[in-house]
This record gives structure tokens, sequence and C-alpha cells, in this order.
């Protein structure tokens, strides 16, 4: 067998490192074909000492931004602990001047929570996973600063194209 001789492995297991090589390659290619060389992290810790109670984690690219991640420990939820993570990336996307956060959230995890800052799902996948809904939502950022109570004036009300979301419960 020559050296060169293609080979595919199945790894189940791929490190942190490994993934992370993935995704600057996926990254570069698509830099290369948008022109747009500017993504960054982007994250926020809460700590109780040195336990970790809270986190947002994404990344800004090309005038947007992911919130890829926002977890609270549940005992520390529904004490405004979230909320203030959630403003605070929100805050730093908007001084990175993205136009829009994006963020996927399942039916039975947060969207009623998004949708109190001004998130609108913009697409949805019904069976992901079985007998769930994956939901894609999504902010667009303006010039004002979403309050602290949650809302920003007019993204209190959904917009005509997703009116059929509420029915379903979407938030």
């Amino acid at each position: 067998m020559g050296s060169d001789e293609l080979r595919l492995t199945a790894r189940h297991d791929l490190t942190p490192d490994e993934i992370d090589e993935l995704e600057q390659r996926i990254y570069e290619y698509n830099a290369s074909k948008t022109g747009h060389g500017d993504a960054a992290q982007i994250g926020f810790t809460l700590h109780s000492g040195e336990a970790l109670i809270g986190a947002a984690a994404g990344y800004t690219w090309a005038g947007m931004c992911e919130l890829r991640q926002l977890w609270m420990d549940e005992t520390h939820r529904g004490q405004g602990y979230g909320r203030k993570l959630l403003l605070q990336f929100i805050e730093e996307a908007r001084s990175r001047h993205c136009t829009k956060v994006y963020v996927a959230t399942y039916e039975f995890q947060a969207p009623r929570f998004y949708n109190r800052f001004g998130f609108r799902p913009v697409a949805a996948v019904n069976g992901r996973p079985s007998g769930h809904l994956d939901i894609l939502m999504c902010l667009t950022l303006e010039r004002t600063p979403v309050n602290d109570a949650g809302s920003a004036d007019a993204r209190d009300r959904p917009p005509p194209q997703v009116a059929t979301s509420r029915a379903a419960g979407l938030y």
C-alpha cells in the first residue's frame, strides 16, 4: 500500500483541536469565496466562586453574529442571569457593527426567552430531533440598544410572516 493511497477511517472521537482545525479550514474557504476574513469569537462566562453557572458563546463574521451556545445552570435560572448574558452578547455584536444575530433553539428550550429580546423565527425544521422542532431565530440590530426588560419597542410585535409561528406556540 503506497503512502499516498487514500484511507477512510471511522473516528468518532475527534479532539477539540481536530474540530477546530476543521472549522478553520471551512472558514478559510468561506472567506476566500466571500471576501470576508473578519471572523472573531465572542463569549461571556458567569461564575459563582469557581463554579461556572452560565455562559454565552458564538462568533461574528461578515456583519452578522451567531449565538452558538447560551447555557445557565438550572439552579440559577429565572434570576435574570441569562438575560444579562444575552444582553452583553447582543451589545458586543452591536459594537462589532453586526446587523443580525442568529440563534438556533428547540421548541423545548428557549424560543420564548429569545422572543422577549426581539428574536423572530426565520426557519424551522420539524422532526429534528424526532418529535421536536428546531427553530432558527434572528434579531435585527438597531442603533437603539435592547432595554433591560428585554424589549425594543416595535420588536414586541411579531412581523406578519411569522404570525403562524405564534399560533404554533413557537413564542
